[in-house]
């Protein structure tokens, strides 16, 4: 019988075994310290494969602590793998060795010096190539601030009647509303969801086509995952909505931009022949930023065109609620029978950005075919958010919040325009028609929107660059889109003068 080679004894008295472990306020626990010393010992190569380490009776002693510490360091260190016990001791288990060994350090809660991290970080990551395509196109910014595009009114919102809609969601949900939820959402939100849509917005829909989404972002996401595959060609509204064009890109889809005018978006004839698309984005209520409204003509043919073409509209119709002048204006998905429309709403506008919950209402026919494969991709969740959603729809909350919000956001637009008119005396244009929660200013191009808004943020107000929406800025999209939805009337005067003095000194 072959006799077993005795695994090598690794040396009890070295400096990596005997050093003592750091002591006092601010050290780590000792098993812990111990741990990590091991670990790194091994993944460097000090302790080679098959070594046998100290005794848990020796190593306590050399260290000068407990026994059950080392035993427990021991332990942790077979169950994950870094040793192997058995009747012979514990031994170093082989390991393939790292790409890039971690370097042997003393054990501290003290940061290690920034040059060490530095080397660590020499070798950038791998990252899929389509990250390549989503770039910044604007600095981080607190929506808090005054004129922030797109922030409501957060201190006009019910929280004491959104309290009270939670309080009976949790009070009617059972136990199990803690868990998974359906994949497409609550039914109780889906079917408030799809009344609304019917009675307000005109599009034909039951709660059975609806999907509960993270925000609109979400949902735009997943119009890309069931509609796409890579190197499809997707058209974008140019200037348009940055998170469009990162859902596109990230879906390795070539995005094409399409030029929006006075009554939005424009396509060229020649596009549907060089350029088919597989996806249209579009917002033809209220067009993002310039706030444009798609005539009807243009969205009978892009509907038309785009059914001969196989080809999907996304109908992002992101603050619709918010019409100043006039009746609403109804939605493109219900204009013609079975348009091949996806329908994207939110609540972000309406109620608060920090729900995180938006919708997208599919086509019957892309339902029946995509819905069970939506049902294996998604996970239920957020679901008491869900409920008590759909209590403050039903029970009447929703529609007169709305109702607030429409007269108030009336009053911020009209102060603002006015301000406009009186204090922003540098050459300029209005664009857009009465809706929403944020006016377009077109400047000459020798004020770069950029610097202003630079100085702007400075002194604590938000606006953006209207240049920062285009995928190629032309002249044309030099200016300011400012956000009142979060802003008081009284605030306009002042902060619109400020405005027409930074774009005097912004002027090449």
């Amino acid at each position: 019988m072959p006799t077993q080679t005795p695994s090598p004894n690794l040396p009890a008295d070295s400096a990596l075994l005997s050093s003592p472990l750091a002591r006092g306020p601010g050290a780590l626990p000792r098993q812990r310290q111990l741990i990590q010393r091991l670990k790194q010992a091994i993944l460097a190569g000090q302790l080679p494969a098959g070594g046998k380490l100290p005794s848990s009776r020796a190593l306590s002693e050399d260290l000068a602590i407990s026994r059950n510490t080392v035993l427990i360091a021991y332990e942790q260190l077979t169950a994950e793998g870094y040793v192997i016990a058995d009747r012979q001791g514990t031994r170093v288990a082989p390991l393939s060795a790292p790409l890039s060994a971690p370097q042997s350090a003393p054990l501290s809660t003290a940061p290690q010096p920034s040059a060490n991290r530095t080397a660590q970080r020499a070798l950038p990551p791998a990252t899929a190539t389509r990250l390549s395509r989503i770039v910044a196109t604007r600095a981080p910014s607190d929506s808090s601030l005054p004129m922030t595009p797109g922030t409501p009114a957060l201190t006009q919102f019910p929280l004491n009647a959104w309290r009270r809609a939670q309080d009976r969601a949790l009070h009617a949900a059972p136990a199990t509303t803690l868990g998974y939820g359906h994949p497409i959402g609550e039914p109780a939100l889906r079917e408030a969801i799809a009344q609304y849509l019917r009675v307000s917005r005109g599009v034909h829909c039951d709660a059975s086509r609806i999907i509960i989404t993270e925000g609109a972002q979400g949902a735009l996401a997943l119009c890309v995952q069931l509609l796409t595959n890579p190197g499809d060609t997707a058209w974008l509204e140019d200037p348009g909505y940055r998170g469009a064009k990162s859902a596109f890109h990230g879906g390795d889809l070539n995005v094409v931009a399409m030029r929006v005018d006075a009554d939005g978006i424009v396509i060229p004839e020649d596009a549907w022949r060089t350029q088919p698309p597989r996806l249209i984005q579009t917002t033809p209520t209220h067009q993002y930023p310039t706030g444009a409204v798609l005539s009807v003509a243009r969205r009978l043919d892009l509907l038309e065109r785009a059914r001969r073409a196989g080809a999907w509209i996304i109908e992002d119709d992101y603050d619709s609620e918010f019409r100043h002048q006039g009746e609403p204006i109804a939605a493109m998905q219900g204009l013609v029978s079975d348009a091949p429309v996806l329908y994207v709403g939110t609540f972000s506008k309406t109620l608060f950005p920090a729900l995180r919950l938006g919708f997208l209402v599919l086509p019957e026919a892309l339902a029946q075919t995509a819905l069970p494969s939506v049902v294996e991709m998604l996970r239920g969740g957020h679901r008491l958010e869900q409920l008590t959603l759909a209590a403050f729809i039903d029970n009447g909350q929703f529609s007169r919040h709305l109702g607030r919000m429409r007269r108030l956001y009336r009053d911020r637009q009209a102060a603002l325009r006015e301000a406009l008119a009186t204090h922003f005396r540098v050459d300029h244009e209005v664009l857009g028609g009465h809706s929403g929660l944020h006016l377009t200013v077109r400047l000459p191009p020798d004020m770069p929107d950029q610097a202003i808004v630079a100085q702007a943020r400075q002194v604590g107000m938000n606006p953006s660059a209207l240049s920062s929406f285009a995928m190629a800025p032309r002249p044309e999209d030099n200016g300011l889109v400012i956000g009142y939805g979060n802003t008081s009337a009284d605030h306009f005067p002042t902060m619109i003068k400020r405005l027409g003095d930074f774009a005097r000194q912004a002027r090449r």
